[in-house]
């Protein structure tokens, strides 16, 4: 089974290489934190989708503890 992680990098180089061009002049700011939830709340949601919404089997696909996974998916309104 083929893991290529390119296009997920390939995908972030990309979605930041618009937020530069697109900023207009304006200083950019928190950029981590918009990277991060950018991502976060899209993996968890497929994820969580793919483990059939069982919650100890999605946090075992990420590799986070289950208590862990529940604040996450609090914070993005997932649940």
């Amino acid at each position: 089974m083929n893991h290529d992680h390119h296009s997920i990098d390939t995908c972030v180089r990309s979605a930041l290489a618009e937020y530069f061009r697109e900023l207009d002049g304006e200083q950019p700011s928190a950029i981590y934190d918009m990277v991060l939830k950018s991502v976060e709340k899209p993996m968890l949601e497929v994820v969580l989708k793919e483990a059939g919404g069982n919650q100890s089997l999605a946090s075992q696909m990420l590799g986070i503890n289950r208590n862990t996974l529940r604040k996450k998916l609090t914070e993005h309104q997932l649940l």
